[in-house]
């Protein structure tokens, strides 16, 4: 039910930035204002934890037409088929480099700017894997809707380091990863589950949401 109604809250919110923004006259205006009021007081019923600062970068600080988020993913794997993860600082989980889409920066760049951050390593971003909208799996539910775009990445040299953002970097087999403590808001097991299928089929075909 929370999912739910976070997705619901994320239209809501959605309806009332893009009203805002072409809305005819002054009472439209008005409108729209009253409504991005309610979807605020609403999300701090249901997310009373939720610092001020996070509420006021998903109501006050976007404008224009409200769009999803993109949430780039680089896949890296090694000559023996293990897959590259991080550890993040932040909540001590395991993940795929990544992070969001940089204005500047075209998909792939991310990709390869974020593994070289995060690991230090070199890759080059081949092709796209997937495309998810992420309140159609399981993830943890969230105030932001997301796409998730997942790239396959080819590494340029062997040795990887922690970055700024990452206390440990490494190489796993999918039942390796099975037992890591990891960061479910960035990916899930099944995400997992595609992408070592996707490497072990070689097939080359995007999965698009």
């Amino acid at each position: 039910m929370e999912k739910e109604l976070s997705i619901l809250l994320s239209k809501l919110q959605g309806i009332a930035q893009t009203g805002k923004q072409f809305g005819k006259d002054i009472f439209d205006q008005e409108r729209y204002e009253e409504l991005s009021i309610v979807a605020k007081e609403l999300t701090h019923l249901l997310y009373p934890e939720l610092p001020e600062r996070e509420l006021m970068i998903f109501f006050d600080e976007d404008e224009g037409y409200a769009t999803p988020k993109v949430d780039i993913r680089a896949v890296v794997f090694n000559q023996e088929g293990k897959l590259l993860l991080v550890k993040e600082k932040s909540d001590d989980s395991w993940a795929l480099p990544g992070g969001w889409a940089d204005i500047g920066y075209s998909p792939k760049e991310v990709a390869e700017k974020e593994v070289m951050e995060e690991t230090g390593l070199k890759v080059k971003a081949e092709r796209l894997v997937a495309v998810l909208d992420k309140a159609k799996h399981a993830y943890p539910s969230s105030l932001t809707y997301v796409y998730k775009f997942f790239i396959r990445c080819q590494p340029i040299g062997q040795k990887i380091k922690p970055g700024i953002e990452t206390s440990e970097v490494g190489y796993f087999t999918l039942e390796e990863i099975y037992a890591l403590k990891l960061s479910k808001a960035r990916a899930i097991k099944q995400n997992y589950e595609m992408l070592f299928h996707d490497y072990q089929h070689e097939k080359n075909e995007m999965i698009c949401d």
